[in-house]
C-alpha cells in the first residue's frame, strides 16, 4: 500500500513530516525503553517537537489528539515486524497509568489482543508489553 494511502499526507502534515516524526518517535520509544521507563503523550509531544523542529500536536483539538494516535500507529507499524511487540505501549495518558483506547484497538486488529477482552485482560496485555519492550531493549 502507498504512503497516500495508509494516511501519510493526514492531519495537516506532510509525508516527509511523518516519516521524520516515525523516526524521532521510534527512536525516543527505544531510549525510554532501555532505561526501562515509560512516557506520557505530553512528553512525547515535548521531544518530538525539540527534536524536529515540527509543530507540536496541540492536545486541546480532537483532531490533534488523533494525529497523535496515528503517530503511534505508524511507529508500532514500523517496529512491530522486527520486535514482535507494540512499542507504543510505553505511551500513557499524563496521570494514568495504563495505554490509550487506541493502543488495545490496534493490538487487536494485530490479533494479539481478543474482542471483548475485560479491562483486567487488557490491563495485563498491556503490562506484559511493556515488561516485554524493557528486557528487549534492555543494556546487556
Amino acid at each position: 500500500m502507498d504512503r497516500e494511502r495508509r494516511g501519510w499526507a493526514m492531519y495537516g502534515r506532510s509525508n516527509e513530516a511523518w516519516d521524520q516524526l516515525v523516526s524521532v518517535g521510534l527512536k525516543f520509544l527505544v531510549e525510554r525503553a532501555q532505561l526501562c521507563k515509560v512516557t506520557t503523550y505530553t512528553e512525547m509531544n515535548f521531544v518530538l517537537t525539540r527534536r524536529t523542529g515540527l509543530p507540536g500536536f496541540d492536545f486541546e483539538q480532537t483532531d490533534e489528539r488523533a494525529a497523535m494516535g496515528h503517530l503511534l500507529g505508524l511507529i508500532v507499524e514500523r517496529d512491530y515486524p522486527e520486535s514482535r511487540l507494540m512499542i507504543s505501549a510505553l505511551v500513557h495518558y499524563l496521570g494514568a497509568n495504563d495505554a490509550g483506547p487506541g493502543f488495545y484497538t490496534l493490538a487487536q486488529q494485530l490479533g494479539l489482543l481478543p474482542k471483548g477482552s475485560s479491562a483486567t485482560a487488557k490491563l495485563e496485555f498491556w503490562i506484559g508489553q511493556v515488561n516485554s519492550l524493557h528486557e528487549l531493549h534492555a543494556p546487556s
